[in-house]
């Protein structure tokens, strides 16, 4: 058992091995959503020009 006092932050309960891999999936699952998004305005744009 872990001693609390590694634990990261007011009361997360992850250790600073879950939260770097908490860390790592949530800036993978951003980044693919923001490349979705802007991939997706891209097409629209050259569908329909909206300037």
């Amino acid at each position: 058992m872990s001693d609390p006092d590694d634990r990261l932050g007011l009361r997360t309960y992850l250790t600073p091995e879950e939260a770097k891999e908490f860390h790592k999936l949530f800036m993978g699952s951003f980044l693919g959503f923001t490349a979705v998004a802007v991939v997706a305005h891209i097409l629209v744009w050259v569908w329909r020009p909206w300037l």
